[in-house]
């Protein structure tokens, strides 16, 4: 590992239940080191998921999809929604404990050109029309948003270790900010669990 990647160890995501590590990833800095060039952002937002709770992918069984699920702390685990759209979560806990953070929304900070670029091109574009520009506000803000503008490909990341990955955490480059806590979005069960966390007042924060 070189100095300048500066990624957080295993044992920080070791170190934690699910949900108080969900509010320690606020003010770090996810990093994807591609092929494409390097893009990265401030964690503002994250949901906590819990294997006893109705919300989390594991509540019911183990499957194929939520296999990484079970893996060490650490792990990867990006999955596909509505059949389009992919989400990036940190593993947490020990093996066998399905228990994920779900990274809901970042503050760009480099490689933001190539974030806009990422965008524009999971944007549909009439012919001969040019794609109308990203704010930088809205780059990252939303799970699937982040995932495309970051460059996040379940084909690749998930299962895969944030220890050696070219998708990683650096630690907190921002603190002394205060956590909102509240209710989870976009979902049915478990709603009402207060397991989602965010930097207050962060214009990057999802809806």
């Amino acid at each position: 590992m070189s100095k300048a990647e500066n990624r957080l160890p295993l044992s920080f995501y070791e170190a934690y239940d699910t949900c108080t590590l969900a509010q320690k990833l606020l003010g770090c800095e996810l990093v994807h080191n591609s092929p494409d060039g390097l893009t990265s952002g401030i964690i503002v937002e994250t949901e906590a998921y819990l294997q006893d709770d109705p919300a989390c992918h594991a509540y019911r069984r183990r499957t194929v999809r939520t296999e990484p699920m079970y893996s060490a702390a650490g792990t990867i685990y990006v999955y596909l929604i509505y059949g389009m759209y992919q989400c990036v979560n940190v593993v947490t806990r020990e093996d066998g404990c399905a228990e994920a953070v779900l990274i809901r929304a970042l503050q760009p900070t480099d490689g933001i050109e190539l974030m806009e670029l990422r965008r524009q091109n999971s944007r549909k574009n009439l012919p001969g029309i040019p794609p109308k520009p990203v704010p930088l506000r809205d780059l990252c803000k939303g799970p699937a948003k982040l995932v495309q503008a970051m460059g996040i490909d379940r084909s690749v990341h998930n299962a895969e270790s944030l220890a050696t990955s070219s998708l990683y955490i650096r630690p907190q480059i921002i603190r002394g900010f205060e956590v909102t806590i509240s209710t989870r979005i976009g979902i049915t069960q478990g709603a009402d669990l207060l397991y989602r966390y965010a930097i207050t007042n962060n214009r990057f924060v999802s809806r």
